[in-house]
């Protein structure tokens, strides 16, 4: 794989899909396919995603302003499909390598109210809330 350094030279991106490094986990064999390259890969945005130099000129963390949208970093060409360091949780290992699917619940807040501006306004005349 081929990118383009700030001179505009070509240089060559180390192919290791060979063996795991540190930063894959062993997903197992459903989890494999589909995922998407294995090898670091160039995102819209000039950034290689998977070679773990996270102080990439081209990323936006480098060049962050108070009017850069921080949505400019969200979505799938971020993530590298097998190289994420948010594999190496307890919760995403227990799931991809051993089938171990997530509880329920784990990141609700049942003690709080996340809907309290959305609530609907009491009928004035007998305290119940209004059907609109």
């Amino acid at each position: 794989m081929k990118k383009r350094d700030d001179r505009d030279n070509e240089i060559e991106l180390q192919d290791d899909a060979s063996e795991l490094d540190p930063f894959e986990i062993n997903f197992l064999p459903q989890f494999q396919k589909g995922r998407g390259p294995r090898n670091p890969f160039v995102n819209q945005y000039g950034v290689v995603i998977g070679d773990h130099d996270y102080e990439s000129e081209d990323s936006p963390l480098e060049n962050w302003t108070e009017d850069t949208d921080p949505s400019i970093m969200a979505g799938d060409d971020w993530v590298h499909p097998f190289k994420d360091i948010g594999f190496h949780s307890a919760e995403n290992r227990d799931y991809f390598e051993k089938g171990i699917p997530p509880q329920s619940g784990i990141f609700e807040h049942a003690d709080k109210n996340v809907a309290y501006k959305y609530e609907q306004p009491k009928d004035k005349d007998n305290g119940e809330r209004s059907a609109e």
